[in-house]
């Protein structure tokens, strides 16, 4: 039998041991949903609630906006618009908040249910168009020169400044964090994109010179307890680079290095985040992938598990944020610029971003077994919690010091069931009982949060049988 060892001595140091959350991007699944009051209800409910996911964290996206002439976007949920419009009479873009009502109303709701968790953050993926070389939102002519002219790096800060202060003022909505750039040293932001905004920004004086500016216009618009953070590149190498490079100036404006986890994450950013006294977050990931052996639906399931505990492991950040709660919909009615979704419900035993899936026509979030695995960390791991790093870093667990109890999250991707023992060292609590808790089978017959019969612990120490192809989470009190 394998034995797991939980040291309280190996909890994570990062963001002073607290753990912030779990999260979403809001982005094009909230633009795609927004225009529904049902669906911006069931998303609110199923993935912000207690009842739901209970997440807390949202990502807001500024959209730069592209030019009205350009139809180069193929998706029906990612043209995201700007906060401007051309005024005729000034020969200039002023300010507009009347553009982007489908996120807005979608963050509205999942901050309110949320409630006084709710962590906001915004973020940006390019200028608007008219602040760009290439005149476009989606990048640069090559995708590898800067797109933003350097004439509007000042300008620039002040546009995410300004949408920051009025969500504030006007929505009465806390934004807590601001994000100026998205996977900036990437070479894939090219005018004219089928897919999405995007703006490649060099390391060192270009990214060093926007998170100055944006640091500035902030404080200037007297919003001085956002937290400025950078750069949120694709992956833990680039990250590592790219933060390195900064200059003292601008590093000492940021208080939090966020990083996208697409490749394997390395441990060098988490390390250099802690040296430098800032916090981490890994605040976007997700794929296609699955796992287990003859796991069926619970393949993409298993897949996010071992992704989510991964990352805990090797960044140790203190939250971690899906890219798109929802990222594929189903309708079979063409959108007012013929962009269709697909027809039906993909194969769910197959890869798929997303844990759910908005049927459009029906007006209906349809769940996944891949959701009700998120939940296995999110419901039970909460904010303010320590994560604690065990010896097999194929577990990770948790405490709340406050309520004296741990968790730990267990994945089993056999196709047998697999015995295990855990030993919890260094706790000055005498834990009694474990309560499983357990995701497995598919979504029509399988285990849901299912709790099973409390496990007797003995001078901290347990035993369990895990289920072939299963998710479970060990509240321990």
């Amino acid at each position: 039998m394998k034995r797991v060892n939980i040291l309280l001595g190996n909890a994570s140091k990062t963001n002073n041991g607290v753990f912030e959350g779990w999260g979403t991007s809001l982005c094009w699944w909230a633009n795609r949903i927004g225009f529904s009051e049902k669906l911006i209800s069931d998303s609110a409910r199923l993935f912000f609630s207690e009842e739901g996911l209970s997440l807390n964290i949202m990502r807001y996206n500024i959209g730069g906006g592209d030019d009205p002439k350009h139809n180069h976007i193929k998706r029906t949920d990612s043209e995201m618009p700007g906060w401007w419009k051309y005024d005729e009479s000034k020969n200039d873009f002023v300010f507009n908040s009347d553009t982007d009502l489908n996120q807005l109303n979608t963050l509205k709701a999942c901050y309110e249910a949320a409630g006084k968790l709710s962590f906001v953050e915004a973020f940006s993926n390019s200028p608007p168009y008219y602040m760009t070389v290439s005149g476009c939102s989606s990048g640069s002519k090559s995708g590898v020169t800067n797109n933003l002219k350097k004439e509007f790096i000042r300008p620039f800060g002040e546009y995410l400044a300004t949408v920051c202060q009025y969500i504030q003022n006007e929505m009465n909505i806390k934004i807590r964090s601001l994000a100026p750039m998205n996977e900036p040293v990437s070479n894939y932001w090219k005018a004219y994109s089928e897919k999405q905004e995007g703006c490649f920004v060099s390391p060192g004086k270009m990214q060093s010179s926007i998170l100055i500016a944006t640091a500035q216009a902030l404080k200037e618009k007297g919003l001085h307890d956002i937290i400025l953070t950078s750069s949120d590149e694709t992956n833990t190498v680039t990250a590592y680079i790219a933060a390195k490079m900064l200059s003292k100036e601008a590093m000492n404006e940021i208080r939090r290095i966020s990083v996208h986890t697409y490749a394997k994450a390395t441990p060098q950013i988490g390390r250099l985040s802690r040296e430098l006294g800032k916090n981490i977050w890994m605040d976007e990931s997700d794929w296609s992938g699955v796992s287990g052996d003859g796991s069926g639906e619970m393949g993409p399931a298993l897949w996010l598990c071992e992704k989510i505990i991964e990352d805990l492991n090797t960044l140790s950040p203190s939250a971690w944020v899906i890219w798109q709660i929802v990222a594929s919909y189903i309708s079979r009615i063409p959108d007012e610029k013929g962009r269709l979704d697909m027809p039906s419900l993909p194969d769910l035993t197959k890869g798929f971003w997303g844990t759910a899936f908005a049927d459009i026509d029906n007006e209906k979030i349809c769940l996944s077994q891949k959701y009700y695995a998120f939940g296995q960390f999110t419901k039970f791991i909460t904010p303010g919690m320590t994560i604690i790093h065990p010896d097999d870093k194929k577990y990770i667990a948790a405490f709340d010091k406050k309520n004296q109890k741990a968790v730990i999250v267990a994945v089993n991707t056999k196709r047998t069931s697999d015995s295990i023992s855990f030993k919890l060292d260094g706790f000055s609590k005498e834990f009694k009982t474990a309560l499983p808790i357990r995701t497995s089978g598919s979504l029509k017959d399988g285990e849901h949060w299912n709790k099973l019969s409390e496990i007797n612990i003995t001078n901290n120490s347990f035993s369990a049988d895990l289920k072939e192809n299963s998710i479970t989470t060990f509240i321990l009190s």
